[in-house]
């Protein structure tokens, strides 16, 4: 009986022994999978947080460069400017636009300069602005709200100098709204280890005291919380309310370009209950191994047979255990090498594209010259002919040609290089109808070849608008050539434009193809359906940037343009521009 008893016992440890090995086993493969997992979590809201603040960033830098903003500074009258900048936070949904002056004082904000918070001058990233550097920092802008995210941009003068600031501000309330309640728990703290943006609001200005790992909320009350290691993994157990685990898996990620740290809270409940019930299966699988044993001992004549088929299925199924378990990890290897050689092909066909789009405005450059060279050779090879015929009247009118060509080409030059320094060109007084003339002049053989119909009345007289001639004219091509090539398998092709004089004066393009699948989508970069590949000369058909590009050349001129469906088929684009009655008339 001792020897039975000594038996059992030793079976129970060992069994016990078993079941610890495989829950611990279990136990650190599911926070292996958990921390993979969360580490995909923790790098997808970083990088949303990331990218929704850069969005500001590059807004101030746009601003920056913006006339109306270099107005201001030259202490010019500019009644608008503040329109202008409400006019920007309410399309960018920023809180405030302000514009610094060398000082670091407000001169124009989009709430007015009796705001109840402006950005002081000592504050650091206006003092780095103002030193010629990007500038950003955090903190409340009361009463308008308690976190608010600032990136203040430099102006530079002609000579380089600073002239001053434009700053942004950003309400981080309206950043993380949309996240509360996601999971897993995510929150961001900054350098002094306060909790600025979370997706649980409770975990809202958390602090974590200096050299601690906890979380201690504002009124300073101590919550249960404790941390332990589990192999490489940091465990932290908590009681912080219903909202959170009370065990987590934590995580973090350094965020330096927002000045802040990402962390992540994964609920490792169900990586200890998958393991309890691998550990308990192993257990019930080897208690009822051992009472076969233990009966197959007693009656090991009568049983056998019995015993040996029972120990073939046990390992029968421990191989498919063991085989399931290693292409579960096969599978989550390559599902892993897949998603990283997918965001490498998706980061080379973004460059690629890019690349592509700079070639063929490089060849629409390129024709745009071309035709102006031609025309001066010709005036040349007549004037020889008018000077020996002593013909000097119509010498001098080839001459003068001549000189209009060439202001033509330094004008496309100039424009070339204001592109290539991604400077601005100063808006000026424009004929749209002069504009139109010249675009379809530089389309009628692709339309006729297409066998488009136009229909386009110009107007008797001028209508002047503000922006610039070679851009606005590249806008107008580029919205010709894609009717063209829209209508080209419809059986009616007609472009219909007209030219509204109106205040402001509103230019549109109708034509009979199919219509347009996503019109909140045709203007975004990279969005086409046409193949790339059949690219027109001077656009950039085929990379879903010409429409794109369009849209940002007319918003700088103050502008607006916009693609809708016709009720009767086929698509239109309008072209709002703001009217010009005065000025000097000029090329941009």
């Amino acid at each position: 009986m001792r020897r039975r008893v000594a038996s059992f016992v030793l079976f129970l440890i060992t069994v016990l022994a078993l079941s610890g090995g495989v829950w611990r086993y279990a136990y650190l493969q599911g926070l292996d999978q958990l921390h993979a997992r969360g580490q995909a979590d923790l790098s997808l809201v970083s990088d949303r947080l990331v990218g929704q603040l850069q969005r500001y960033r590059d807004l101030a830098v746009f601003l920056a460069d913006h006339p109306q903003v270099a107005q201001v500074l030259d202490r010019r009258p500019a009644v608008e400017a503040q329109a202008f900048l409400q006019k920007v936070a309410d399309k960018t949904t920023a809180l405030d636009v302000q514009v610094l002056d060398r000082s670091g004082d407000v001169i124009v904000s989009a709430l007015g300069t009796d705001a109840a918070q402006m950005p002081r001058a000592e504050q650091g990233f206006v003092q780095r602005a103002l030193r010629g550097a990007l500038g950003w920092g955090h903190g409340p802008a009361a009463p308008l709200t308690d976190r608010a995210y600032f990136h203040a941009a430099p102006v530079f003068a002609p000579d380089g100098q600073v002239r001053g600031a434009v700053v942004v501000s950003t309400d981080l309330n309206g950043i993380d709204y949309d996240w509360r309640g996601s999971n897993p728990a995510a929150f961001f703290t900054d350098t002094n280890g306060v909790v600025q943006i979370a997706n649980r609001s409770e975990l809202l200005f958390w602090a974590r005291p200096e050299g601690a790992q906890r979380l201690v909320p504002p009124d300073g009350a101590q919550l249960e919380f404790a941390v332990s290691e589990v192999g490489t993994h940091e465990i932290w157990r908590m009681g912080w309310g219903p909202y959170l685990p009370d065990a987590a898996l934590h995580l973090t990620r350094a965020l330096p370009v927002v000045g802040m740290t990402g962390e992540v809270l994964l609920d490792i409940e169900g990586a200890q209950r998958l393991a309890l019930s691998q550990a308990a299966a192993v257990a019930a699988l080897c208690l009822a191994f051992g009472a076969l044993l233990f009966l197959a001992t007693e009656r090991r004549r009568a049983l056998s047979e019995a015993n040996a088929a029972l120990e073939r299925q046990v390992a029968k199924r421990t191989a498919a255990l063991n085989a399931s378990n290693t292409e579960l990890r096969r599978e989550a290897t390559e599902r892993e090498e897949a998603q990283a050689a997918l965001r490498r092909a998706q980061a080379d066909l973004v460059q690629a594209g890019k690349l592509s789009a700079l070639g063929q405005m490089s060849a629409g450059i390129s024709h745009e010259l071309n035709q102006p060279l031609m025309a001066i050779r010709s005036f040349a090879e007549n004037a020889v002919q008018f000077l020996e015929r002593d013909r000097p009247d119509r010498t001098a009118e080839n001459l003068t040609r001549i000189s209009q060509m060439a202001d033509r080409m330094a004008r496309i030059i100039q424009n070339l290089r204001a592109f290539a320094r991604q400077e601005s060109v100063p808006q000026t007084r424009v004929d749209v109808t002069r504009v139109v003339a010249s675009a379809l002049e530089l389309t009628q053989t692709y339309v006729r070849d297409a066998g488009v119909a136009l229909e386009y009345g110009p107007a008797n007289a001028p209508v002047w608008v503000r922006g610039g001639e070679v851009r606005l004219g590249q806008v107008f091509v580029n919205l010709i050539t894609n009717a063209v090539d829209a209508m080209g398998g419809s059986e009616c092709k007609r472009l219909t434009l007209t030219v509204d004089p109106a205040d402001p004066v509103r230019v549109t393009f109708c034509d009979t193809g199919p219509g347009i699948e996503m019109p909140d989508k045709v203007f975004d970069p990279f969005y086409t359906t046409k193949s790339v590949g059949n690219a027109t000369e001077g656009t950039m058909s085929g990379m879903g940037l010409g429409l794109s590009i369009s849209y940002g050349i007319v918003q700088s001129f103050g502008g607006d343009i916009r693609g809708s469906n016709l009720d009767a088929g086929g698509a239109m684009f309008s072209v709002t521009l703001e009217s010009a009655d005065t000025g000097e008339e000029g090329q941009a």
